[in-house]
């Protein structure tokens, strides 16, 4: 059970347009690795790729068929027209063969759309599954990372991986897909009925390929290093708006709205820069790759006409000629733009990959230890543990605490009071010695065994959006309405609970802000007695509230507090005078320990910190 800082409200910019950039990204620094990871997890659906191909070649193939068709109903009128002109108006166009031949036409276009949209609704299908997937195993990572990692990285560059990275896979693999075996069905398709009509012909319109691929590759190597910051610039816009975003109280009540409005602005400017430029160089493709193809036109009408005079040819083969020259441009334009895609499609993946790879808390135990005969004695032996390899903060801490004993932890900010409770539940590992519970080293039990041992009650409440009943109930799901009724009591919450429109059903809202911090602050500590822990922590539990509250949750944290061991983190040293032990550290050691009144007699440092409180009491 633990009640940490509340991070609500966040926002994400995977939703919005910037979410749908699917031409752009940075450039995957393994690509064909990165592809190689992408494609396994096609696996699973191997025989759904098998029957896209097989429509995708049926749909291309129907398609392909249509000019050729189409271009034996031009000749026949033509060959009509002749006719009628040689035999003065006798025998002329033959309406019933042309009608049966578009007919057939009619029905290979049907077909071929229902072949393209079967393999569209797989392809999608498809995709959809391998981001659903990909969600699926980034949130179960998630919950597997060690703090350090959130540490070190923003909310927003990791919503960014979830929504941004994942949207650009999900919507670029179905581009792919689609496009590249249709692409490939269609070239091959097409060239072999443009040798049928006419070798030469073909060889003729094949002469501009080498052009179009040298326009092409230049493009596109002009294009990537526009490519490489996109996605990087997405995530650091996106983190900087939900930290703006969750902290916009702070930003106002400090004016900082010019400051904030600047650094977004700055980092809009450069993923606005990256991604114009990106998008345009992409967008290009299709104006040149038109303009090379209607010179292949002119080239293919001048052999054609040509070829018809010298009776090598019919007409309506030159129709469809120029028909199947614009179908072979096409999926040479749809190969390079599927090149950019699938270098956007990479660098997404890559950032994926990156954090689906990144180091996991492991359990160094198979079996626990069992947590149900916990007493609550811990023992510090000779612990020193840093953030950084090079900055140890905690230097050799030995200390042995009773069951039931109320421990309190004193010193000045950054003495390592809050690291000594991160270290009691493994939310960082210590580099050196041993903390045990019940004379077990904490490493011998599970980590989420390990923390049910504890109930956590902090200066930052985190509470959700849903009913009071709810919130309190987080602390043991199992429990009844009469327990939660009944923590609520011994918290001191039932009395301002039925005073509530709603009562416990009183629904809170996103920001968590319709109640007040003293009445968030009774909750934390009813969700606490609920989860019936064997370990207390109270961090700096009644530092934001005012005098008479205080008096409330003093009293609810003594219902807490009984007959258990408690970890009590105190600025306002007077609330913890009737502690059993008292631990005074500085530097990240203790230079002193012993109850209060032991303490005062030595008057070293805690007199001091003690006195100096009392002083700024009696000067205010």
């Amino acid at each position: 059970m633990s009640n940490g800082k509340q991070n609500k409200g966040k926002a994400s910019m995977g939703g919005g347009p910037m979410g749908g950039m699917a031409a752009g990204g940075e450039k995957a620094k393994d690509f064909k690795g990165t592809m190689k990871k992408l494609l396994s997890y096609l696996k699973p659906f191997r025989l759904a790729m098998v029957v896209v191909v097989i429509f995708a070649i049926g749909s291309s193939a129907f398609s392909i068929i249509g000019p050729k068709v189409l271009g034996t109903a031009t000749t026949e009128i033509f060959e009509g027209l002749v006719r009628k002109i040689s035999s003065n108006g006798v025998n002329g166009i033959d309406f019933d063969k042309i009608q049966r031949i578009l007919l057939i036409l009619v029905g290979l276009y049907i077909i071929s759309a229902v072949f393209s949209f079967i393999q569209t609704f797989i392809t999608s299908d498809i995709s959809q599954k391998v981001s659903y997937n990909l969600r699926k195993k980034i949130s179960e990572k998630i919950n597997k990372m060690p703090l350090k990692y959130y540490d070190k990285n923003t909310n927003g560059e990791v919503l960014s991986r979830v929504t941004n990275d994942v949207d650009a896979i999900s919507q670029n693999l179905n581009q792919i897909l689609s496009q590249m075996i249709t692409a490939v069905t269609t070239m091959i398709g097409v060239l072999i009925m443009m040798l049928s009509i006419s070798v030469k012909m073909t060889i003729a319109s094949l002469v501009i390929i080498p052009l179009s691929m040298g326009f092409i590759g230049l493009i596109v190597k002009k294009s990537q290093k526009y490519f490489k910051s996109q996605q990087r610039y997405l995530g650091n816009t996106n983190g900087q708006v939900e930290e703006i975003y969750s902290g916009h109280n702070i930003v106002k009540a400090f004016n900082g709205e010019k400051k904030a409005i600047d650094e977004f602005n700055g980092l809009n400017e450069k993923l606005y820069n990256s991604a114009w430029k990106s998008q345009f160089l992409s967008g290009i493709m299709m104006p040149v790759m038109t303009f090379i193809g209607n010179l292949g036109y002119v080239m293919v009408t001048i052999l054609g006409g040509y070829l018809t005079i010298k009776k090598a040819i019919q007409v309506g083969d030159i129709l469809s000629f120029t028909q199947y020259v614009r179908s072979f441009m096409q999926p040479i334009a749809q190969t390079a733009q599927i090149a950019n895609v699938m270098q956007s499609t990479a660098a997404a993946a890559e950032r994926v990959f990156e954090f689906l790879e990144e180091e996991e808390e492991t359990e160094d135990v198979k079996v626990s230890c069992n947590t149900e005969d916990i007493e609550g004695a811990v023992s510090f032996r000779n612990v020193n543990f840093g953030y950084s390899e090079d900055k140890t903060i905690i230097n050799n801490f030995s200390v042995d605490i009773k069951p039931g004993q109320k421990v309190a932890i004193v010193g000045p900010t950054g003495a390592g009071k809050t690291t000594i409770v991160k270290l009691l539940m493994r939310f960082y590992d210590i580099n050196s010695g041993n903390i045990l519970i019940d004379g077990h080293d904490v490493k011998e039990f599970k980590r989420n065994d390990l923390r049910k041992i504890f109930g956590m009650v902090l200066q930052d409440t985190w509470l959700f959006s849903g009913s009071l009943m709810e919130n309190i109930r987080y602390g043991n799901l199992d429990a009844s309405d009469d327990k939660v009724i009944e923590a609520a009591k011994l918290a001191h919450a039932n009395h301002f609970i039925k005073t509530l429109p709603d009562g416990y059903d009183m629904v809170i809202n996103e920001e968590a802000n319709n109640i007040s911090q003293g009445q968030k602050q009774l909750l934390t500590i009813a969700r606490a007695i609920i989860a019936d822990p064997k370990i207390l922590i109270l961090d700096e539990a009644t530092s934001s509230v005012d005098t008479r509250t205080e008096v409330l949750i003093q009293k609810a944290m003594e219902n807490l507090m009984e007959g258990r061991t408690s970890f009590i983190i105190a600025h306002r040293l007077s609330t913890i005078r009737d502690a059993d032990l008292i631990l005074v550290m500085k530097d990240g050691d203790i230079v002193e320990q012993g109850n209060h009144e032991e303490l005062l007699k030595a008057n070293g440092f805690y007199a001091g910190l003690y006195n100096s409180q009392f002083e700024e009491v009696e000067a205010s």
